[in-house]
């Protein structure tokens, strides 16, 4: 069965919400790293969102594959370059 990702983006959402009243210093921490790497001109926000992507499948954190596909999207990446995220 294949998993509605918009969904789990919605229902994971809504759990970091609940975290984030929980624990917002935690939350806080985590904003504050992602936050570090767009202070430099290094790597721009696509290709940050690809290097987290591909962590993500790496580590095989369906959450994390959501939210950071999504943020490349976002970052103008093209759905072509998701093709390696199909099963064969």
């Amino acid at each position: 069965m294949m998993m509605n990702w918009n969904e789990y983006q919605k229902e994971l959402l809504t759990t970091i919400g609940k975290i984030a009243q929980l624990s917002p210093e935690t939350v806080r921490g985590y904003r504050t790293l992602g936050e570090a790497g767009q202070k430099t001109s290094h790597l721009g926000e696509k290709t940050r969102q690809l290097i987290a992507l591909a962590v993500a499948v790496t580590t095989r954190c369906d959450g994390c594959i959501t939210v950071h596909t999504d943020a490349a999207i976002k970052a103008g990446a093209s759905i072509p370059v998701f093709g390696f995220l199909r099963t064969k």
